[in-house]
C-alpha cells in the first residue's frame, strides 16, 4: 500500500472548500486586536485568546521591536547549546517570581512544554493521569512518555479517585490537568484534587494557557483557589495573555533543573526567537503595572455569560471569558459559525473529535480592550443568527 493513498481520500476539507463552507485557516488582511479585516471588510473579534489584548500594547511592540535591533531576528540553535540570552534568563527569573515558584524554564512553543515536561518526568513504571478534556498537547506529551496513560470524567472527583486507587502505590504519578478549560471555560477544581493527590501521593501539575492572565490576579488558577504551595508544576503559554509565542514551566528548582536537562522538545528545538522573548517579558510587565485589564476582562466574562444566558443560548459551565455556544452537530455548527462571519462576527466553531460527538460548539472569547459597544453588536448578531437557525 501506498502509504499517500490516505491523502486523496480525504476528501471532506475540499469539499467544504468547494461548496463555500470551510471555517479554517482564514487569511485576514489584518488584525487590529478586537477586530480583524477579512476581504475588506471588518469583523468584531470574538475567537482570539489575546485575553488582555497585549498584541497591540505599545511597551509589547516596542520591546519586540528593540530585541530585534539588538539581537537580530533569530538565535539559530537550542537552549542547550548556543541558543541562550540573558534575555531568555531574565524572563524565566520574572516568571517564577510572578506565579510563586523556585524556578522556570522557558521553551520555544506552549505545545513542546508540554510535550517535553511530561515526558521527560515519566518513565517507564510511572503513570501519568489526565482529565478526559485536557488539551491534545498534554494527550500527545503524555503519549511521549514511556509510562501509562489513565484517564478520568471531566472534573469528576470521584472518578479520579478510581483512577487514583487502581494505580500501584510504588509507581512514580504525575496528574495533569487544565486549569482553564479552553472549550467549556470551566475551572478544574483545584481545592478538591489537591487532597486527593496528597491521599494518594500523585504530583499535580496545571496547565494554566487559558487562566495566566486571566485568573488569580493574572497569575493562574492556583493563585485564584490560593492552593500555589500545592501545585507543583505551573505550566503556560506565551500565545494567550502573554501577547507572543513560547511557553514556560515553573516549579521547585530541583525539578526544573532535571526537566532542562532531559526535555528531548527543549534540547532539540531552536530557542525562542530574541523578539517574542521580550515581548513576553514586556506583557508579563504591563500585567503587573496594569491590573485593571483583568479587573476588565472579569467583567466583560461576567456581563457577555449573563447576556448570552438572558438570550436564551446553552453556554455551559462557563465561569470565564471563554464562553461556549453550545449546538450540538457539526453541519448545524457550521452554518451558525458562517451566518456570524458573514454578519460581522468572527468565533471558532470547535466539532467533533475535538469534542465529543453531541457536543459541537461554537467558541467564543473575550478581551479586555473590547468596548462595550462592539460587546452589544456581537449580542445582536448572536440573538439574529440564535433565532433564525434555532439555538434561541
Amino acid at each position: 500500500m501506498d502509504i499517500f493513498e490516505k491523502c486523496p481520500n480525504y476528501t471532506q476539507a475540499r469539499q467544504a472548500m468547494a461548496e463555500g463552507y470551510y471555517p479554517y485557516f482564514i487569511p485576514m488582511t489584518d488584525n487590529e486586536g478586537t477586530e480583524a479585516v477579512y476581504h475588506d471588510r471588518r469583523v468584531i473579534m470574538c475567537g482570539s485568546n489575546n485575553y488582555l489584548g497585549l498584541t497591540m500594547h505599545p511597551k509589547v511592540r516596542q520591546a519586540a521591536i528593540d530585541a530585534i535591533e539588538r539581537f537580530g531576528t533569530s538565535c539559530t540553535g537550542s537552549r542547550f547549546v548556543n541558543g541562550t540570552l540573558e534575555l531568555h534568563e531574565q524572563l524565566e527569573k520574572e516568571l517564577a517570581v510572578f506565579v510563586g515558584k523556585e524556578a522556570a524554564l522557558v521553551f520555544t512553543t506552549g505545545m513542546q512544554t508540554n510535550l517535553g515536561t511530561i515526558s521527560s518526568l515519566v518513565m517507564r513504571g510511572d503513570y501519568v493521569i489526565l482529565d478526559k478534556d485536557d488539551h491534545a498537547s498534554i494527550v500527545d506529551g503524555a503519549r511521549l512518555g514511556w509510562g501509562q496513560l489513565k484517564r478520568f470524567k471531566h472534573n469528576d472527583m470521584h472518578d479520579l479517585e478510581r483512577v487514583l486507587k487502581s494505580i500501584p502505590e510504588e509507581a512514580g504519578r504525575l496528574l495533569v490537568v487544565d486549569g482553564l478549560y479552553s472549550m467549556g471555560g470551566d475551572l478544574a477544581p483545584l481545592p478538591e484534587i489537591i487532597p486527593l493527590c496528597k491521599k494518594y501521593g500523585v504530583r499535580l501539575m496545571v496547565d494554566d494557557a487559558h487562566a495566566m492572565g486571566v485568573f488569580g490576579g493574572g497569575r493562574g488558577t492556583a493563585a485564584h483557589f490560593g492552593v500555589t504551595p500545592d501545585t507543583d508544576l505551573i505550566m503556560s503559554t506565551f500565545s494567550k495573555s502573554f501577547a507572543s509565542i513560547g511557553g514556560f514551566i515553573a516549579g521547585d528548582d530541583v525539578v526544573i533543573h532535571y526537566i532542562k536537562h532531559h526535555a528531548r522538545a527543549l534540547i532539540f528545538s531552536a530557542s525562542v526567537s530574541p523578539a517574542n522573548a521580550a515581548a513576553a517579558l514586556a506583557a508579563l510587565r504591563v500585567m503587573q503595572e496594569e491590573p485593571e485589564r483583568i479587573e476588565r476582562l472579569q467583567h466583560i466574562g461576567e456581563y457577555m455569560r449573563t447576556e448570552l444566558r438572558r438570550l436564551g443560548f446553552n453556554i455551559g459551565h462557563s465561569v470565564s471569558p471563554i464562553i461556549p455556544i453550545l449546538v450540538g452537530d457539526d453541519m448545524r455548527t457550521i452554518f451558525a459559525w458562517k451566518m456570524l462571519f458573514e454578519s460581522g462576527v468572527f468565533v471558532n466553531p470547535v466539532l467533533a473529535p475535538a469534542v465529543p460527538d453531541g457536543s459541537q460548539l461554537l467558541r467564543t472569547s473575550y478581551m479586555a480592550t473590547h468596548t462595550d459597544d462592539q460587546l452589544n453588536r456581537a449580542l445582536e448578531i448572536y440573538a439574529a443568527v440564535g433565532k433564525q437557525i434555532g439555538l434561541i
